[in-house]
């Protein structure tokens, strides 16, 4: 595969790094780097520390104008398949008469037929060649396939692992478990070794999809990894103009809430002083800014755009108040579990966000932060308005919200068990080969 390879570095250790460790495990991704995929960097850097040998195999160029420190800090070697098959033509005819020769290219095929009957799409050819190509460009030493997120990386890996016949597994996160349709989760769900997700109410769903397979769903939080959030050295209140700052960290989607959020600032008090700072990029931006200039608050609101993480910490640690007004998209989109938030927290930031998904498997509301009803702008402005106005609340969410977050949102377990359940499937594969 076309691959670009990172300057030599020393390997990073940790003490329970594996020994031996297993093959190399080709990780699949919508697009890599990205900004707004931090988790994902997060989890492929402590894999490694724990002696994984992984190539990253990405369906899309990179899009972002820069990039976290943690993506420098990857070793990992990233192959990038063609994004549209018609734009390498020959690549994709070269891999797909090539693996026909494979023992497990029927079964693949197979699988794509069934696929296409119910999903007659370009993206699901697109998914069948970018996966030949894979299985085509892959090395010997590959023995194992694991995406991130149930829809498109899991196709391309599905398909891929049964023409290799090498196992797979799948790491689910949000939109792709609640847009997925149920028929095509629940084959996947039957021929992956295992599935691992991010919050208890994803895991819930999808074990009864999967019903005599529910032992193959894992609930393993993403985390937060605290030595890259240190604690806020000088916690702020509010600036010398008694301005209450507002921060909010997240893509111009729909399942966002920014427009929501407007609303809401809109909607206090005329005598409450504040300024809100956004950072994230996203096909709603003209759209929001104009419903700002509309509600008369433009000249309140710092848009940023995409930012690295360092500016993120930055942003957070001016902020006194940390907004996210998440809700469920026309389509079914929705969050998971948002590391914003998790990244407020560690900066002794209060949350004022929504109960939606798993938001309040973090937040505990009135003890660690306010949640409101999503799409309730005016419960969105009580809410901001309550926090503004009490300097000592702030602080009482905070202390509590920060004693969680080291408590139980820390990332180690989560990659401890990743990393022993992609372990335990290699293994397994070495000793009952097919």
């Amino acid at each position: 595969m076309t691959a670009t390879h990172p300057a030599n570095r020393d390997t990073h250790a940790a003490p329970g790094a594996l020994d031996p460790p297993v093959g190399v495990v080709g990780v699949v991704v919508k697009g890599y780097p990205r900004l707004s995929e931090t988790f994902i960097a997060q989890e492929l850097h402590g894999l490694e520390a724990r002696g994984l040998r992984l190539q990253i195999i990405s369906l899309r160029h990179p899009y972002d104008p820069t990039t976290h420190p943690i993506h420098d800090e990857i070793v990992a070697p990233v192959s990038y398949l063609p994004e549209y098959l018609w734009r390498e033509p020959l690549r994709v005819l070269r891999a797909w008469w090539a693996v026909r020769r494979h023992a497990g290219y029927r079964a693949a095929r197979a699988k794509f037929r069934r696929d296409w009957r119910r999903d007659r799409t370009p993206n699901r050819i697109r998914r069948f060649g970018q996966a030949c190509v894979l299985a085509h460009e892959s090395g010997p030493a590959l023995d194992f396939l694991y995406a991130h997120f149930l829809h498109t990386p899991a196709s391309v890996a599905r398909y891929a692992a049964a023409m290799l016949d090498v196992p797979f597994a799948v790491s689910a996160h949000a939109k792709d478990i609640w847009t997925t349709p149920e028929w095509e989760k629940r084959e996947k769900l039957q021929d992956l070794s295992w599935l691992t997700t991010c919050t208890a109410s994803g895991t819930e769903h999808l074990r009864a999809i999967a019903a005599g397979d529910a032992a193959k769903v894992h609930l393993n939080y993403h985390g937060l990894d605290l030595n890259r959030f240190p604690p806020n050295p000088a916690v702020q209140g509010t600036t010398d103009d008694d301005t209450v700052c507002l921060a909010s960290v997240g893509r111009l989607v729909e399942k966002k809430g920014y427009s929501d959020l407007l609303d809401a600032l809109a909607l206090l008090p005329p005598e409450l002083k504040w300024r809100l700072t956004h950072i994230g990029g996203g096909p709603l931006a003209k759209t929001l800014a104009a419903q700002a200039e509309r509600l008369g608050i433009i000249s309140q609101i710092e848009w940023l755009g995409r930012q690295p993480q360092s500016t993120v910490q930055e942003v957070l640690r001016q902020a006194d108040i940390f907004v996210l007004a998440s809700k469920i998209a026309d389509d079914g989109d929705r969050d998971g579990l948002p590391n914003v938030l998790m990244e407020a927290q560690s900066q002794s930031v209060p949350c004022v966000t929504t109960a939606v998904s798993a938001i309040p498997e973090l937040i505990d509301n009135r003890d660690t932060g306010l949640l409101v009803a999503p799409g309730d702008p005016r419960a969105l402005a009580a809410a901001i308005t309550e926090l503004a106005v009490n300097p000592t609340l702030r602080h009482e969410f905070a202390v509590r919200a920060l004693a969680k977050l080291h408590a139980d949102f820390q990332m180690d377990g989560g990659h401890d068990a990743i990393a022993a359940l992609i372990t335990s499937a290699s293994a397994a594969k070495s000793v009952n080969p097919a």
